[in-house]
């Protein structure tokens, strides 16, 4: 069966924009790289249910995002001066789609029309510091819903976990605050799809922290383990973060280390370290899983190749079997829904 991967971007040597490729999932291979659309480093991307696309623009000094129809045909760019967002995630139910700024500070909140078109809707400044030299103001990285459908917010630069009960004009009522480790730089979150645990990548201590999460916007602290070896001493920025779909498997990605952390998930939620492994290439900004599981795609911002792993379901272990696929800067890899 082939499937489509779609390459988010930096557009700052020689990438054009919006990249997709052929995944074989019988053989591992991608294949048939092109040029879906062009566009300034979309860096992020997500798709609704219907098949349209939003990715981050950025556009001559003025960053924001860029809806697509399914022909991946631009339907409209909201800008603003200044600096891209880092992530975009779609709201199917509301309409919504939240974007955050992370230089900036900023969440944005667009109203999906009829069309695909976006209107910004809503935009809250965020404040604060944390102890890190990263960390002179807020940096939000991450806006996404609770299985509960709440927003949730990641700080990389003040720590913290912020939660929103949000309505369909979206409009922000804040109902939960969670502290991370001083320092810990909060990046990116997934959700158990059966326990009531999330599970937080910390891009600035190389951490997972393991959050209970009491529904309505709720956090506490269950359990923090490291994504690197413990004889590994060198420079570390932590990216990504996955669950596999059975929820019995976590995966993180190291830049500094190259590598992917494969955790295995007990019974009770906590995690337990299986495997660190190299993505065979520089930078590993994301990576995803195949929609059947069975394979793992690192994409790499500066070696620009992707490397193919075939995933062990039952142990979650992972085997490199290609290296050698290129896509310029590519710092963002998803799947349809």
């Amino acid at each position: 069966m082939i499937e489509t991967v779609y390459f988010g971007t930096y557009t700052q040597k020689t990438s054009k924009g919006i990249y997709a490729a052929d995944f074989d999932t019988e053989t591992g291979q991608l294949d048939n790289l092109r040029l879906l659309a062009k566009e300034g480093s979309p860096t992020y991307l997500a798709f609704s249910r219907d098949g349209y696309l939003y990715s981050v623009s950025k556009q001559e000094g003025r960053g924001g995002i860029a809806s697509f129809n399914p022909d991946f045909q631009l339907i409209n760019q909201v800008l603003e001066e200044g600096s891209g967002l880092c992530y975009v995630s779609v709201d199917d139910k509301r309409q919504l789609i939240y974007g955050v700024n992370y230089h900036k500070g900023q969440l944005l909140i667009y109203k999906r029309q009829n069309d695909g078109k976006l209107n910004l809707v809503n935009k809250l400044q965020c404040h604060g510091a944390g102890p890190h030299p990263n960390q002179d103001r807020s940096h939000l990285h991450f806006a996404d819903l609770t299985p509960d459908k709440y927003l949730v917010t990641c700080d990389l630069g003040t720590d913290s976990l912020t939660s929103y009960d949000i309505n369909a004009d979206g409009k922000l009522t804040k109902i939960g605050n969670y502290q991370a480790a001083p320092g810990a730089g909060c990046r990116h979150l997934v959700f158990h799809p059966d326990f009531k645990i999330a599970y937080m990548i910390c891009e600035l201590n190389a951490t997972i922290e393991v959050l209970i999460y009491d529904g309505y916007g709720q956090f506490e602290h269950y359990q923090t383990i490291s994504t690197l070896p413990d004889d590994y001493h060198g420079f570390n920025a932590c990216a990504a973060i996955r669950i596999s779909s059975d929820g019995k498997f976590i995966y993180a990605s190291n830049r500094g280390h190259n590598s992917i952390a494969v955790f295995e998930v007990a019974g009770d939620g906590i995690l337990e370290t299986r495997q660190i492994i190299s993505t065979f290439g520089e930078n590993p900004r994301d990576f995803n899983l195949s929609p059947d599981g069975k394979f793992l795609l690192a994409a790499h911002q500066d070696s620009d190749n992707v490397t193919i792993f075939k995933r062990d379901k039952a142990s979650g272990i992972l085997t490199e079997i290609s290296n050698d696929f290129l896509v310029p800067e590519a710092v963002c890899l998803v799947f349809k829904k």
